[in-house]
């Protein structure tokens, strides 16, 4: 799977075993139609008793789906296999045979073969629960890893996606000679650690199919003639809703917009050397042409380049602009950036310092000072990496962009009420996740989309997790809340609701009316401001100078009283 880029398109052919839960293929193939509906995904059953692929040529294997962009009916074949009914009818169609995983992965790799297409990245995921899937047959296990070995030479990645099994999983004994070794220092490859519940393996199968793209590509500059290629990658970036796309109402095909610039006068085409820039300044128009507007917008070549380090108290939490960026280093641009970086990654870690640089990301964007904070690497105890190695670069606030804020002066809270809130925070806390916390607007939005692809009676409920717990909340505080209220509130405070406002006796006092002279009238008629006077004011002006009338709209009277003062 993948996406479209520069060199051509993206594509991944998936290799899964008849233990794989569907769920987890479910969960790819949905990720995939929404977030990447351009990549091209195969599932592909092994040890099969029935054959499917082309010519039968090769015993035991099923392609369930050949090598092409996922879509509803896809998810609801998917669907047909969860369950006990699922089993069943996986059982039916496929079967359970002999192994054979060279074939395999010569059906998968005439897969790759057969598409016309311009392939710039392909993985492969094998789905297993046996560490030895031929028995010790040791012919087998010879054709396998050859045809391994021929697949990573063409540029396929090959990942393992084991299972739990009773008595273990011993990669060494097989699957060690078959995966790929890591693409560069951030992945661990092989991960030894099988999966024991799905949610760990949806989550390990979601880190290998995206694919990290830098935004940038940078020079980071240590110095005079000391250079080192990195990468920016985005940490967070806010979800939307896909753009609509207008679609030709005679094909339903997609409608592409073309812009062009024509003289006013003539109607002859302009070419873009014939357009200025103009920029109004004193009250005149000051022409530039492309070139020189191009000049004025650059500050600096692209590139990052250090100024010097801070200690890490200087960096503050009022610092925070927007999202921060990730830096890690290209080692294909400049070789020895990889050494050079880590050096400089350790050093600021034990010294407890943070680089500040200029950074300078494309030709014509402005400079930002950013803060690169170190982070070392981190995994789990599946050793699955959940921090990767590299600096988070903070971007820092000029000074215009801190302003002093006129607080208002608010009653200060007493000791007591401080400790009682104190406890009612402690209570309430809980360890934040990202991930925990769904857009529900984007959830439904994309749930509707797939109740009407896949022809559900209705969509599927999402719980709305921004929502606070009301019960949980008041199971956790107990009386605290009620002890707080007390302290803060005065005794008959009523949070529920306002109390109405009080009627004087003998009903409501009418408001006194304002009469005008008719001199002011005739300033509002000469003005032309009679528009800023309220009907109510409009119509007592009429009668007091006897103007009549036919409705009883603004302007009828703001016509009849201007015809009556201009005479």
């Amino acid at each position: 799977m993948g996406r479209e880029s520069s060199c051509g398109q993206y594509y991944h052919v998936k290799l899964y075993c008849a233990t794989l839960p569907p769920q987890c293929v479910r969960s790819v193939y949905t990720s995939k139609i929404i977030s990447s509906d351009k990549d091209l995904v195969a599932l592909v059953f092994y040890g099969t008793e029935q054959s499917k692929n082309p010519r039968n040529s090769f015993k035991h294997v099923y392609i369930y789906h050949d090598l092409d962009s996922p879509g509803a009916r896809r998810v609801q074949d998917v669907d047909g296999l969860r369950g006990e009914k699922g089993a069943q009818v996986a059982g039916e169609t496929m079967g359970s045979g002999n192994t054979n995983l060279g074939e395999a992965l010569w059906c998968c790799s005439n897969l790759y073969s057969d598409i016309k297409l311009r392939l710039s990245h392909k993985r492969l995921m094998i789905f297993t629960c046996r560490d030895t899937p031929h028995g010790g047959d040791s012919e087998r296990d010879r054709q396998a890893r050859t045809k391994a070995s021929d697949l990573k030479e063409t540029g396929v990645v090959i990942d393992l996606m084991h299972l739990m099994k009773p008595d273990g999983f011993d990669v060494s004994l097989f699957f060690c000679d078959v995966v790929s070794p890591p693409e560069d220092e951030a992945e661990l490859g092989l991960q030894m650690e099988p999966c024991g519940k799905l949610e760990d393996l949806q989550k390990r199968v979601r880190a290998k199919e995206m694919k990290k793209r830098s935004v940038a590509r940078l020079n980071l500059c240590l110095g005079e003639g000391m250079n080192v290629a990195v990468g920016v990658y985005i940490t967070a970036l806010q979800s939307r809703k896909p753009n609509a796309i207008k679609l030709y109402r005679d094909n339903n095909e997609p409608v592409h917009t073309k812009t062009r610039l024509y003289h006013t006068q003539t109607g002859s085409l302009l070419l873009p050397s014939d357009t200025k820039r103009v920029q109004v300044y004193a009250g005149r128009q000051i022409v530039m042409e492309k070139d020189e507007v191009d000049v004025i917008k650059k500050f600096s070549d692209p590139g990052l380049e250090l100024i010097g380090f801070k200690p890490m108290e200087r960096l503050k939490l009022h610092h925070h602009l927007r999202s921060a960026v990730f830096i890690y280093p290209e080692e294909e641009m400049v070789t020895g950036s990889a050494c050079v970086f880590t050096a400089l990654l350790r050093r600021c870690s034990v010294r407890n310092v943070f680089a500040l640089c200029k950074y300078t990301r494309i030709r014509n964007s402005p400079p930002r000072f950013l803060a690169l904070v170190p982070q070392r690497e981190e995994v789990d105890d599946g050793q699955a990496q959940i921090a990767a190695p590299g600096f988070h670069g903070i971007f820092l606030p000029y000074a215009d962009d801190i302003r002093t804020l006129d607080t208002p002066q608010l009653p200060t809270a007493s000791e007591p009420q401080v400790d009682k809130m104190k406890e009612i925070v402690h209570k309430l806390r809980f360890k934040y996740r990202s991930d925990a916390f769904e857009n529900p607007v984007l959830q439904q939005h994309y749930r509707n989309l797939e109740a009407l692809a896949l022809d559900l009676m209705a969509p599927e409920h999402i719980e709305d997790h921004t929502m606070p717990n009301v019960n949980m909340m008041d199971q956790r505080l107990g009386s605290l809340a009620q002890e707080f209220r007390d302290l803060v509130y005065p005794a008959d405070y009523n949070p529920e609701g306002k109390t109405a406002p009080k009627r004087k006796p003998g009903g409501a006092e009418k408001k006194p009316k304002v009469e005008m002279s008719e001199d002011e009238l005739r300033g509002h008629v000469q003005k032309g401001t009679l528009g800023k006077l309220t009907v109510p004011v409009l119509k007592d002006a009429c009668k007091q100078f006897g103007v009549k009338v036919t409705g009883t709209k603004k302007q009828e009277l703001i016509d009849a009283l201007t015809a009556q003062l201009t005479k």
